[in-house]
């Protein structure tokens, strides 16, 4: 069910589908589809089920997870049309069985950083079998893009960074460059990914990890076709993301959406940024990653180095249980605040950092909602500049909708043979990227997708590599801009 591409030569606007849309009528031979949701019994993955549920009432949706209690719980949300399935990613025998008679299996069971093997990705083409997955790892991502061989052989369609964002993020960032190139003299120049989120989203440990995680990680961006580095959560940006979530801080991360508009769209300068609420939890993620030079280090007088000049105190710490390593440290080993070097790059120990900030975050996240809202710039060599916006009051629902709408994409034949990311044709079909967009854009409180004669000003701004953007003049956009109150 493709619909028609979008045409920007005037404001584009996609309205935003009630919560009761229409039911998607899939083709006849994929009608009763089944599609395993690994991760199921987690908030992404569930969210997915009954947004697919939502969608399309007929698929047979198998619920993929470890914890039987949780899966029958959701099970008895979606209805007669789903299963559990006790499934361990990690055990191939264990995905195997889960695959067995499955159309297209969705991985959400992250977070994707530090995997080193995607186990899931092979099962699938080894029992051929459509693969889409939410991983946010730029490493994941291109280790996934290695299998394209296998999954063209075994006739497999695969999308890895299907989610919210990357994901709809990705596509929306196509759609600009595309409508740019065939109506503009100008060419693509720049390409900016700002990402918000109220806490944690609802999402919970899992968006809790993968933070961590990223705080562990050089940023990668590209300034007019150079790979450059840059320390994580710095080069922060005051932007606008419009109606319902006004101007938020926003920090580079390394995301894989950088990397991939880059070389498949061409856009020689590309970044991406994420920001939260309340501000303080900014403030945390910046002192984290200037704690990373010490964390990472084994020479203990250049940890207490670092120490000092961030004026920590060690005495009564207590923090064993996280950074414990009694040969290296220089408190006593009960009260020990040192590291074996890389515990940001250890899942292990990531998992109990998240174990220890969870209850916090979630009681904040009562406070702070869970709004979220991404915002795309694009800028030209002939001055044309063209966003797109896209806020949900909810992120936990609103990551359903998005993984549901590329997984809807991929039944209805969109994805050719091969593993593929969003803004790739081959893996959502031009003519179907307006279809995905409307769909995951259900609920949504602001969806733009802007011409360019908007009333702009130029703002000459210094970025960590030293070019220059543009912002509009206004909090809103006048001339594109609808949605619920």
């Amino acid at each position: 069910m493709a619909g028609a591409s979008l045409h920007l030569n005037c404001t584009t606007v996609l309205a935003s589908l009630q919560e009761n849309q229409t039911r998607v009528q899939l083709p006849g031979k994929t009608t009763n589809s089944r599609v395993l949701v690994l991760g199921g019994t987690g908030r992404v993955g569930g969210s997915t089920a009954i947004a697919l549920s939502k969608l399309c009432p007929d698929l047979r949706i198998i619920v993929g997870g470890r914890n039987r209690e949780k899966g029958a719980a959701n099970v008895a949300k979606l209805g007669e049309n789903s299963e559990f399935a006790e499934v361990n990613i990690d055990n191939v025998k264990s995905l195997e069985a889960a695959l067995n008679d499955v159309d297209l299996v969705v991985h959400t069971a992250g977070p994707f950083q530090q995997a080193e093997k995607c186990t899931v990705l092979e099962a699938a083409i080894e029992s051929k079998t459509a693969y889409l997955d939410v991983c946010d790892d730029t490493t994941y991502a291109w280790r996934a893009k290695s299998f394209m061989e296998k999954a063209v052989s075994a006739n497999v369609p695969a999308i890895t960074t299907g989610g919210i964002y990357p994901g709809v993020s990705n596509v929306m960032a196509a759609e600009l460059v595309r409508v740019a190139r065939s109506e503009s003299k100008g060419k693509p120049e720049r390409l900016r990914f700002c990402y918000y989120t109220a806490g944690t989203g609802g999402a919970g440990p899992t968006i809790l990890a993968t933070s961590f995680l990223l705080l562990g990680e050089e940023v990668v961006a590209y300034n007019k076709g150079e790979k450059i580095k840059v320390k994580p959560y710095s080069g922060m940006l005051n932007i606008d993301f419009g109606k319902g979530i006004g101007k938020r801080d926003v920090y580079l991360l390394n995301l894989p959406e950088v990397r991939s508009a880059h070389e498949i769209l061409g856009v020689p300068t590309v970044s991406a940024r994420f920001g939260t609420a309340p501000f303080f939890w900014n403030w945390g993620m910046e002192i984290m990653t200037r704690l990373l030079p010490m964390l990472r280090t084994t020479d203990i007088k250049e940890q207490r180095e670092y120490l000092e000049q961030l004026q920590w105190k060690l005495p009564n710490m207590g923090c064993q249980m996280l950074f414990c390593n009694p040969e290296q440290c220089f408190s006593t080993p009960k009260q020990c605040f040192c590291s074996n070097g890389e515990f940001l790059r250890d899942r292990s120990k990531v998992q109990e950092l998240v174990q220890l900030f969870d209850p916090v975050v979630r009681a904040m996240d009562g406070i702070t909602g869970e709004r979220v809202s991404m915002r795309v710039d694009l800028e030209c060599s002939d001055g044309r500049n063209t966003v797109g916006i896209f806020s949900h009051r909810r992120l936990s629902v609103s990551v359903g909708y998005s993984v549901a709408a590329f997984a809807l994409a991929m039944l209805e034949g969109s994805t050719q043979p091969g593993v593929w990311f969003p803004e790739e044709p081959e893996g959502i079909a031009i003519e179907a990227r307006d279809i995905l967009l409307k769909r995951a854009a259900q609920g949504t409180i602001n969806f733009i997708m802007s011409n360019p004669h908007g009333r702009w000003k130029r703002i000459q701004r210094s970025l960590d590599w030293g070019y220059t953007y543009k912002v509009p003049t206004d909090t809103v956009f006048p001339f594109s801009r609808f949605g619920g109150r």
